[in-house]
């Protein structure tokens, strides 16, 4: 009986341990393969970094490579016209990569047919609306932080430093106009210059503005011109949607009796500009490669692996997932108050507590005229789609010059 009953011990460890061993070889050929493999990752740019836009993405792309060592392989090109794009997506797939990062808005209509042509490729295409629109393709996707947060908050900073103004006499309440540097007259831009300025007039509820814009994302010369012009016509704070510091240096380069303010976007200007830039606001890309990427490592859906709101094939975030962050404070030049501002403001918009775009204001599409939207009712940013979609002009206190 004794014997018996240590046969039957003995088959039962051997079952344990062949049903461990079973397991184990189960797992590995089920997830070991996936843990252990390896992507080659490409980064298309329309710019280097010499701008901003193009500098924060690739930061981006030195932290995935940090990240996984040997388990990613990045290429990347630079300074890719938007109309040139097919050439470098073309260079990227015979390359082997099995995920493509496009970085700039242009790119997307032929970004998107590519990855019709490509289902085994995933492509992530930064700050265009086109991955719910039909065809929809499970291997196309969007992505953009809220930058309108920062734009709020920053020109909140720029409003206060008005108000210094006003209230020491360095100007009257009526010379209280902000200029706007914008590279198109596209939903992303208008939204950006939108929120800059209500913020501005959360503070300075007289101040009006004034947009230029140059059609172009990066010409240097032009975007320093329509800065000087806007000063010229009386602008005291400047800011920009464009990639280049040329309007930061038309404002350092200002007379001394006329100091004009500057506030940034993508990148601190404070070396460029130390004794008149104020703060910024960027977009940090990171959070998302970083998380896309881990997906397709990890053989997952991206969208199912990214901390954001999911629409579809689009995800978008704000402060609230650390996809928006503001820019150094130059407390040097900056109005009393700033800095715990920002931080009340930050707070306010990760508990989703702030309302931007409302008030008593009547907004026009400046490409249709009878579409027209009553800000007293709200309009909320990003609802739908991580790219912006507030596309109207502020009637009466915003003019495009």
């Amino acid at each position: 009986m004794q014997t018996e009953n240590k046969r039957i011990y003995a088959i039962t460890i051997i079952s344990a341990v062949v049903v461990i061993l079973l397991a184990f070889v189960l797992h590995y050929f089920l997830h070991g393969r996936e843990e252990g493999k390896t992507v080659k990752v490409g980064f298309i740019y329309v710019g280097d970094t010499s701008t901003g836009y193009t500098n924060n993405f690739v930061n981006a792309q030195n932290a995935v490579e940090k990240a996984y060592e040997d388990r990613v392989e990045t290429i990347s090109k630079f300074n890719v016209p938007e109309d040139e794009v097919e050439g470098s997506l073309q260079e990227m797939i015979d390359a082997g990569c099995n995920l493509i990062f496009t970085t700039s808005y242009g790119y997307g209509k032929i970004a998107k047919e590519y990855a019709a042509k490509y289902p085994d490729i995933q492509f992530c295409q930064a700050t265009c609306s086109n991955a719910n629109e039909e065809p929809r393709l499970a291997n196309y996707h969007t992505y953009m932080g809220k930058i309108y947060q920062g734009r709020y908050i920053s020109g909140v900073v720029a409003g206060m430093k008005l108000k210094e103004l006003i209230d020491t006499g360095k100007i009257l309440p009526e010379q209280a106009k902000i200029g706007y540097v914008g590279a198109y007259p596209y939903a992303e831009v208008i939204s950006g210059y939108t929120a800059f300025f209500l913020g501005v007039r959360s503070v300075v509820p007289e101040a009006t503005m004034a947009v230029k814009y140059t059609n172009s994302w990066e010409d240097f010369h032009l975007e320093k011109q329509c800065a000087k012009q806007l000063i010229d016509e009386g602008c005291v704070i400047i800011s920009q949607h464009s990639d280049t510091m040329g309007p930061a240096m038309a404002c350092e380069e200002t007379e001394r009796a006329k100091v004009v303010y500057y506030v940034s976007y993508n990148e601190s200007m404070r070396d460029i500009a130390p004794t008149t830039y104020l703060v910024g606001s960027k977009i940090d890309w990171e959070p998302y490669i970083m998380q896309a990427t881990e997906a397709v490592l990890s053989g997952k859906t991206i969208e199912k692996c990214v901390g954001a709101t999911i629409n579809g094939n689009d995800a978008g975030a704000g402060f609230e997932q650390g996809w928006v962050k503001m820019l150094e404070l130059n407390e040097f030049v900056a109005a009393e108050g700033s800095a715990q501002r920002i931080e009340e403001l930050i707070h306010a918009f990760r508990q989703d507590k702030v309302t931007v775009f409302q008030g008593d204001y009547i907004g026009i599409d400046p490409g249709q005229p009878d579409d027209r939207i009553d800000l007293r009712e709200g309009y909320i940013e990003n609802e739908t789609s991580s790219a912006p979609t507030f596309h109207y002009i502020l009637q009466d206190v915003i003019t495009i010059e």
